[in-house]
């Protein structure tokens, strides 16, 4: 464990570009939105200052209206496709043109309910950017107030290539006039772990509509060519709200307690809509048509996390969690493995993340599901421990795949032996 602990360090230190952390070289060379979270929270383990250093160059991009885009980019890197030629949002530091799932609250107050007088100093001064990132989430992704947070591109999920997003994306006609481009991704990772090129074509049909609208997210939303409910989203940002309200308790900012319990009222039920009774689960689904996805992923397993559902419908969802439990050597995987379309190296089609099973041993733990928490937590630590801090991990034979020497799974890591952390760092000086 202490080797892997002074990895996990050494890789996030490695991949510190001067007040940003980029999740891996080569393969992703700029700051990402849910990277910096997590990676954040790990970072804070043992250098507390450059945690919220992290934080608020994430912040520093935020857009007027107050989303947080899913990449900052800082310089051009010929490495990566697509850059900030390709966005063109006009902003300042360059950055993408949409979002990704909002785990920044939740971390943050992670650090302040485990930190110091000076966590909390931190917390006020970006309380506000906080609040201003979730009223964007609640207006520019649900501006008809139905509850249920749309994601406009699969990438905004986080998820990038999941089935969940095959019957948006199958309805996608590329254009003829599509951006001639060539993809840099496959020259650092295998194909089979990564997205097909038909996928791609979609992923950019959808980034050249949203240049073609100058970013205008209320018509993204209304005619843009994909718009699914994620139960990802839905549960992280249910989530972060309560993380929020919290945070507002604590620091006595009392004016905005009653707007964000509005919220979370709102989010709670507009969850319900992505209970899927065919499956016994809950399951993306597209907003225009109402056709659901047919499979329980590891986003479905957010439900606890989110805290929703009743106790017949948390019966049914732990009952699935021990049944792909069963399926597999190691959890969670992205996609029920017996599923069809599960593929246990692409990706997000099949493959083990540790940010997930972080988030969901946290849901599981709160409600009670203690045996199921476990496993999952200890099916992480191992992973690791045996292949070291790959971007994420094959849970049939835990093979480690697609980039290495990760930030996000290094700072997953840290947390979940943050007592040794303590430790070595006492010992160490």
């Amino acid at each position: 464990m202490a080797s892997r602990i002074e990895e996990a360090i050494k890789t996030i230190k490695m991949n510190d570009r001067g007040g940003f952390t980029v999740p891996t070289n080569r393969l992703y060379p700029y700051q990402w939105n849910w990277d910096s979270g997590f990676t954040a929270l790990g970072i804070w383990h043992f250098n507390k200052w450059r945690a919220w250093l992290e934080i608020m160059a994430l912040l520093d991009a935020q857009w007027e209206d107050g989303m947080v885009p899913h990449i900052v980019f800082r310089q051009n890197d010929p490495d990566y496709f697509p850059g900030p030629g390709v966005w063109q949002t006009n902003t300042e530091p360059a950055s993408s043109g949409h979002s990704q799932p909002p785990v920044l609250a939740s971390m943050i107050l992670r650090m302040v309910q485990n930190g110091t007088a000076y966590d909390m100093r931190k917390a006020h001064e970006v309380f506000p950017r906080l609040m201003d990132y979730h009223r964007w989430f609640a207006s520019a992704r649900d501006p008809q107030g139905t509850g249920v947070i749309g994601i406009i591109h699969p990438w905004e999920s986080g998820r990038d290539n999941c089935p969940d997003w095959d019957i948006g994306m199958n309805t996608i006609d590329v254009p003829g006039n599509l951006m001639t481009y060539k993809r840099r991704d496959t020259s650092h990772v295998d194909s089979d772990q990564r997205p097909t090129q038909e996928q791609y074509d979609r992923f950019i049909t959808i980034i050249q509509f949203g240049r073609e609208t100058g970013w205008d997210h209320r018509r993204i939303h209304a005619e843009g060519p994909f718009l699914m409910a994620d139960p990802g989203v839905q549960f992280i940002f249910l989530r972060a709200t309560r993380d929020l309200l919290t945070l507002a308790e604590m620091l006595g900012m009392d004016e905005v307690t009653d707007e964000l319990r509005g919220l979370i009222a709102r989010v709670s039920e507009g969850s319900n809509w992505l209970w899927n009774d065919n499956v016994g689960g809950y399951c993306a689904r597209d907003i225009r048509t109402g056709a659901f996805s047919d499979a329980i992923t590891n986003a479905s397993m957010l439900s606890f996390y989110g805290d929703v559902g009743s106790p017949e419908q948390r019966a049914s969802m732990a009952a699935h969690c021990r049944r792909i439990l069963a399926a597999c050597q190691y959890g969670m995987p992205s996609w029920d493995p017996e599923h069809e379309d599960f593929e246990s190296r692409r990706y997000w089609r099949g493959p083990v993340w540790a940010i997930m099973n972080h988030m969901l041993v946290t849901g599981l733990a709160d409600a009670g599901e203690d045996m199921l928490a476990q496993r999952i937590r200890s099916d992480t630590q191992k992973l690791i421990e045996k292949e070291g801090m790959a971007e994420y991990f094959d849970p049939l034979d835990g093979t480690g795949l697609g980039g290495m020497d990760f930030s996000w799974t290094a700072a997953i890591y840290l947390d979940h032996c943050q007592d040794r952390v303590a430790e070595l760092l006492k010992e160490t000086g």
